[in-house]
């Protein structure tokens, strides 16, 4: 089963469109016109189960060593749950996720702020 299609990721204020371009066991990719956004949603099993939600985004930019030139950057996010095959259910998982989430996003994002500062 696939998520929605398109998905929509909004960056600043600006909604990005992000058609399913592939599927195939166990994962799909989304990825907006201009190739610079891509979704990729996958899980792979073993012992473990690893499910996994990545956006990579990237940008023309200057180059920081001669800025008569542009250059490609890129950056991802993404999050990993890494469950036992048993033993979780996935109530139990999206609830640590709450959790998680919760303490990451809570009074403005003040700890993912802190976190991209170099704060540990």
């Amino acid at each position: 089963m696939s998520l929605a299609d398109p998905n929509t990721i909004t960056v600043s204020g600006t909604p990005i469109s992000l058609p399913r371009v592939s599927t195939g066991d166990n994962r799909s990719e989304y990825l907006s016109g201009d190739g610079n956004n891509r979704l990729t949603v996958s899980h792979d099993y073993g012992k473990r189960y690893r499910r996994m939600v990545r956006f990579d985004t990237s940008k023309i930019a200057a180059d920081v060593f001669d800025t008569s030139e542009n250059v490609k950057k890129s950056m991802s996010t993404y999050i990993v749950f890494d469950v036992p095959d048993v033993g979780y259910t996935a109530a139990e998982a999206l609830a640590v996720w709450v959790g998680f989430n919760t303490l990451l996003t809570a009074t403005s994002n003040a700890v993912v702020s802190k976190v991209l500062g170099g704060e540990s």
